[in-house]
């Protein structure tokens, strides 16, 4: 039998992380980092980007910085090429980049469908199919979609939000029933409430405290991203190897 430290060790494996420069994407970065793997974060900002990459390597890793936009295919076929090109396989990759906007459903222009359901589902649709691709060759790999509890519970104010993250969901399960037969497991988190950039920023456009939010679980208090990064090392490990298809809900316990 593994001994049970090792069942997470994910020395000699890449994983790529998109939407790695801030939050939860960062603190995924960092997190497999500390148990062994090099890591290619990608996102829209270069500046976070080389910040997250910075301190990937002072853990003794290998990182490169990607800075594109997820949203668009070719895009998210460039970010696997550069990971398989520079560092030789792909083994992880953990689809964070998302993003959210609140406010009435009536309030909602229409051009901000497209906005939202691009970066939260469109993103994880084609960069999971160029990762998967190359994981198929390989014969393994694993895939960790970030949701959110907006997924599973009807929010009015979140309505396109909660709609794309509900898809991710659904498509977790989906891509599992494809590949887990064939060496990719496939899983996903749902988040509550998240101590991050994008949701105080959230907070501050709809005016209401962002503390209060952690009102709303068991715990009563917000998540900090490590939270839900070690959740990711779960999936991503050895230690899930008996667990694809599955959506874990985060979110600080019922109240």
């Amino acid at each position: 039998m593994t001994p049970a430290g090792d069942r997470f060790s994910l020395d000699g494996q890449v994983a790529i992380v998109t939407g790695g420069g801030t939050g939860i994407g960062r603190a995924t970065a960092l997190v497999l980092a500390q148990y062994g793997a090099d890591v290619v974060v990608a996102g829209r900002r270069p500046d976070p980007l080389e910040e997250t990459v910075a301190a990937v390597e002072a853990l003794g890793r290998k990182a490169i910085a990607a800075p594109l936009d997820v949203t668009e295919p070719e895009q998210c076929k460039r970010l696997v090429d550069v990971a398989v090109d520079t560092l030789g396989h792909v083994d992880v990759l953990v689809n964070n980049a998302g993003g959210g906007i609140m406010k009435p459903i009536m309030d909602w222009a229409d051009g901000e469908w497209d906005q939202v359901m691009d970066v939260n589902l469109k993103s994880a649709w084609f960069t999971s199919r160029y990762a998967a691709q190359h994981m198929l060759s390989q014969g393994r790999g694993a895939i960790v979609n970030i949701s959110s509890a907006a997924g599973l519970h009807p929010m009015a104010a979140a309505a396109i939000y909660g709609a794309a993250k509900a898809g991710l969901n659904n498509l977790t399960g989906s891509m599992a029933q494809a590949w887990t037969s064939r060496g990719i497991r496939v899983n996903c988190i749902a988040c509550g409430a998240i101590r991050t950039p994008g949701l105080e920023n959230v907070a501050e456009t709809a005016g209401f405290d962002v503390e209060m939010l952690g009102q709303s679980n068991a715990l009563g208090r917000l998540a900090d991203p490590e939270e839900i990064a070690f959740g990711v090392l779960f999936f991503a490990s050895e230690a899930a190897s008996f667990c694809s298809g599955q959506t874990l809900y985060v979110g600080g316990g019922p109240k």
